[in-house]
């Protein structure tokens, strides 16, 4: 049985077992939270090294990619570097392949993603590869990135201005501490009240809100009106929290194993599994292959009563 295991400087309220099978593999996958505590994080990934087949680092990014640009996040480099023998991801290489195929099933087979629709995307710069697939299908975009990162209320609605902010802003906001441009541990759990009220506009005058699930709901206004809502990870907590919020539709990139949706870390880790092969060998080809292979589909679930 091959064995793959998330290390997140999440909450350890959110962890999770299952047993699977992917392609005739039988496959233990678990998700183990930190709290945020780096100093944790960093000894279970070593304490893992070479026991598992494959490790996903959740709860941060070690790469941010804009087009063929990659930019490292210099805490997630430590956690990642700290893993010598076993192949370690941190869902950035299905991010590009799995989100971009999940709109474009979205756009092909459902009528959730009409041309024009209104795109609030709370953060993109992590999600570049479905931040570009929105707006080829013709959504009327807004990024968000300045306005829940850095508190600055500027959106910003072009691919163009997206990647120019991007390439000035990334080199230096990849070397802060994590946890001060994401929420970690306990902090996903709650929500800045202040921002929610402040920024609740964006939420609401919006057909379609997509991104990273902890940020969305960070800031996530009540009164919602059935929006549709694109996002990776979610319990039945989470699902109860949008339902009471009043998102009438969600959709997760990832699919459902146990009773929720793991994030794209823990995906991207049993794929590499089931490769066996090198990291450095293994190409958006790989994983498109392995996906199509899986029939891998959007989870949908209407939230309206």
């Amino acid at each position: 049985m091959k064995k793959v295991v998330s290390v997140s400087l999440g909450s350890s309220g959110r962890d999770h077992k299952v047993n699977i099978e992917l392609l005739g593999q039988e496959m233990e996958i678990t998700r183990t939270g930190t709290d945020g505590d780096f100093e944790r994080a960093l000894g279970l990934l070593q304490e893992l090294d070479g026991q598992v087949d494959a490790i996903g680092l959740g709860g941060i990014d070690v790469y941010l990619f804009v087009k063929e640009k990659r930019y490292a996040i210099q805490d997630g480099l430590k956690l990642m570097e700290a893993v010598k023998n076993t192949p370690v991801v941190d869902g950035s290489g299905l991010k590009n392949t799995l989100e971009r195929e999940v709109i474009k099933i979205l756009a092909r087979e459902t009528d959730l993603l009409q041309k024009g629709a209104r795109v609030m995307m709370v953060s993109s710069v992590d999600r570049f590869g479905m931040a570009e697939a929105l707006a080829e299908v013709g959504c009327d975009m807004t990024f968000g990135d300045l306005v829940f990162a850095a508190g600055i209320p500027y959106a910003i609605k072009t691919m163009a201005e997206l990647e120019e902010i991007a390439y000035k802003l990334l080199p230096e906001i990849t070397k802060m501490p994590f946890h001060l441009i994401y929420p970690t541990g306990k902090k996903q759990e709650s929500q800045d009240e202040a921002k929610v009220k402040k920024f609740a506009h964006y939420y609401h005058d919006t057909d379609i809100i997509a991104g990273d699930f902890h940020l969305i709901r960070r800031f996530m206004p009540s009164g919602m009106n059935g929006q549709v809502m694109i996002t990776n990870t979610t319990t039945g907590a989470d699902i109860e929290f949008l339902r009471e919020k009043g998102i009438g539709t969600l959709v997760t990139t990832t699919p459902e194993y146990g009773g929720r949706s793991f994030g794209t870390n823990v995906m991207e880790a049993a794929l590499v599994a089931i490769l066996n092969k090198d990291l450095t060998q293994i190409t958006e080809h790989d994983y498109l292959d392995l996906l199509h292979k899986l029939d891998f589909r959007p989870r949908i679930l209407e939230l309206g009563s």
